[in-house]
């Protein structure tokens, strides 16, 4: 069936496509509806149970934290820092689980010093780092993408690392994830991190994403930390800035007056913000296509309150 093979190789460059942005091979990729999902596949695949700990930070979103306190393991939360989290580590520690770049703050945590030889595993959750910062998977045993978010794909679409696809169980079987399989279910998985692959998207979701892949231009990372820079700079005047400088490419910060009314108003600009609820912060997100006249609009609409 010409259709069946056309989106069987859409999926393949797709899949190609995401590789290259995470600088890995394909084989160690598997394609998901998003970062949730790929966070519920690494953790159902460790069979993590009661007496397990996992060691996990305050600022994480529930899309991960959600599936590690579903597991039935301890949830050992603590500062979002590295010295922190390492200190939290024991005998019964099975999991390290963390965002590469926090979603409240924008600080982006080193992960290459999480992730010991002798220590356990490292999950990342990268919806907010994959496409907007570059990405070194050497600190990483797992690391999820988001691709609606900083790939500018369409939802849903998203993917998995996974560093060694022979050593995580195969417990959320995908429709896609199969060589073969018998009327009893028993099967026999796809080579590498294929097996991993979850849900159906869409042949227009995937070709949405193959086309935004292919329009992210040289220099993007670049472009996006020059834009961030220069939001921090403006910003800096007129609120409390909370997000590390040089981390990432999003500017966090306390408002003058009330966040909700911030952001709508904001919205009324064309000026698009978020209001982090309990906080008393709202995020700005600066990509490479985020111009000076966008920053400019952001500053003079909280000048004007």
């Amino acid at each position: 069936m010409p259709y069946i093979e056309d989106f069987l190789e859409l999926r393949e460059r797709v899949r190609d496509g995401i590789a290259a942005v995470l600088g890995t091979p394909p084989d160690l990729v598997a394609l998901s509806e998003s970062t949730t999902r790929g966070c519920q596949i690494v953790v159902a695949g460790l069979g993590l149970r009661a007496g397990d700990e996992v060691v996990t930070t305050s600022e994480e979103h529930f899309g991960l934290t959600g599936s590690l306190h579903a597991s039935g393991a301890h949830v050992v939360v603590v500062d979002p820092d590295e010295d922190a989290l390492l200190a939290a580590v024991t005998p019964r520690t099975r999991l390290i689980a963390v965002s590469h770049v926090l979603w409240t703050t924008g600080r982006r945590l080193d992960l290459t010093r999480l992730r010991r030889p002798d220590g356990p595993p490292l999950l990342v959750d990268g919806a907010q780092s994959a496409g907007a910062i570059p990405v070194d998977l050497a600190g990483a045993d797992f690391y999820t993408v988001s691709a609606q978010k900083w790939l500018c794909g369409p939802e849903p679409t998203g993917a998995l690392f996974v560093r060694d696809p022979d050593r995580l169980r195969i417990a959320m079987p995908g429709f896609l994830a199969y060589e073969s399989y018998e009327l009893d279910g028993s099967f026999v998985p796809r080579e590498g991190a294929r097996h991993f692959d979850s849900g159906w998207i869409g042949a227009a979701a995937l070709a949405g994403l193959e086309a935004a892949l292919g329009v992210h231009p040289e220099g993007q990372y670049e472009a996006a930390a020059k834009a961030t820079a220069r939001c921090r700079e403006l910003l800096e005047p007129l609120a409390e800035v909370v997000t590390p400088p040089g981390h990432a490419t999003m500017v966090s910060f306390h408002p003058p007056g009330d966040p909700t009314e911030l952001v709508a108003t904001l919205a009324q600009r064309g000026v698009v913000v978020r209001e982090l609820p309990g906080r008393n912060l709202v995020r700005a997100s600066c990509g490479w296509w985020t111009s000076d006249e966008d920053l400019r609009r952001l500053v003079d609409g909280i000048a004007s309150l």
